[in-house]
C-alpha cells in the first residue's frame, strides 16, 4: 500500500515511516526536503499520485498563534484540495487532547480548524487526540525551571511514550476510517508534578520540583483536567518509570 506521511522527518514521522515500511508498505516523506511541500503545494500531487493513505504528523515552525493558524489553514486546505482529486481513501491526523475545551489557547485553536478542514472535506478520517508525550518531560523542566528548582502544577497527567503513539498511528492508518475521534494517553493518570519529580528522581537531574497549586503549563493557566482524556480513550503499554529509565541507557 501507498502511504504518504506528512512530517516524514520529524521524530515521530521518521518511526512511523520506519514501521509502515517494515510491514511492507510503500512510504512517501511528505516534507520539502523531499519536494513535498505543503504550504505550497509543491510536489503533492506527484507525491499523491496513487497513494491511498494520507498521514499527517506536520507541525508549525512556532505555538504563537498567528503562525500556527496560518500554517495549519494553508496546510489542511492544500492537502484537501489534493487528496480530493487523487482519491485518498483515508486521511488520519495527529492532534491533542483537550482541544475542544482549550479554545483560550491559541496553538488549540489552530489545532481545531485543522482537525474541521478534514472532518468537512468528505475525505475518510481519523483524528488520533494524543496527550503529552513523556519525551516532553526535559521541555517542561526547561521552559518552568529557574535556577535549581521547577515550578511544576498538580494538574492531571496521562503521558503517553512516543513509541506507543507511533504504533497508535500505524495501527489507525492501516484500519478502516473512523470518520471520528480517538484519544490515546498513557497507561497512568496522576499529577503532573509527580511525574516530573519522579523523573528527576530516575535521572539524577541537578533539580528539584516545587509543587504549585495553580493549573498551569508551560506558564499557560488551563483547566486541570485539558490534559487528560475525559471519556473513552486507548491506553499505552510504556510505563513512564521504565521509559525513564531507559533514557538513561541512551
Amino acid at each position: 500500500m501507498k502511504i504518504l506521511v506528512i512530517g516524514g522527518t520529524g521524530l515521530t514521522g521518521r518511526l512511523v515511516t520506519k514501521k509502515l515500511k517494515n510491514l511492507g508498505h510503500e512510504v512517501i516523506i511528505g516534507s520539502p526536503s523531499h519536494g513535498v511541500d505543503i504550504i505550497t503545494g509543491e510536489g503533492l500531487s506527484i507525491a499523491l499520485d496513487g497513494t491511498e493513505i494520507v498521514i499527517d504528523l506536520s507541525n508549525s515552525s512556532s505555538p504563537e498563534e498567528e503562525n500556527a493558524i496560518r500554517f495549519f489553514e494553508t496546510a489542511a486546505k492544500n492537502l484537501v484540495k489534493a487528496e480530493s482529486a487523487a482519491g485518498v481513501k483515508h486521511h488520519i491526523v495527529l492532534s491533542i487532547v483537550g482541544t475542544d475545551d482549550g479554545q483560550d489557547i491559541g496553538y488549540l485553536r489552530a489545532k481545531k480548524l485543522q482537525e474541521d478542514h478534514i472532518k468537512h472535506s468528505g475525505i475518510p478520517f481519523t483524528v488520533v487526540r494524543s496527550t503529552q508525550f513523556h519525551e516532553h518531560t526535559d521541555a517542561i523542566i526547561a521552559v518552568q525551571g529557574n535556577g535549581d528548582k521547577v515550578f511544576v502544577s498538580k494538574v492531571e497527567y496521562q503521558p503517553i511514550a512516543l513509541e506507543d503513539v507511533t504504533d497508535f498511528i500505524v495501527r489507525y492508518a492501516l484500519e478502516e476510517p473512523k470518520n471520528g475521534t480517538v484519544e490515546i494517553a498513557g497507561p497512568v493518570r496522576g499529577s503532573m508534578d509527580d511525574f516530573v519529580a519522579k523523573y528527576i528522581e530516575i535521572t539524577g537531574k541537578p533539580t528539584r520540583v516545587v509543587s504549585d497549586e495553580e493549573s498551569k503549563y508551560m506558564h499557560l493557566l488551563i483547566p486541570a483536567s485539558l490534559l487528560v482524556p475525559a471519556g473513552q480513550y486507548s491506553a499505552g503499554k510504556v510505563y513512564f518509570e521504565d521509559w525513564a529509565l531507559r533514557t538513561l541507557e541512551t
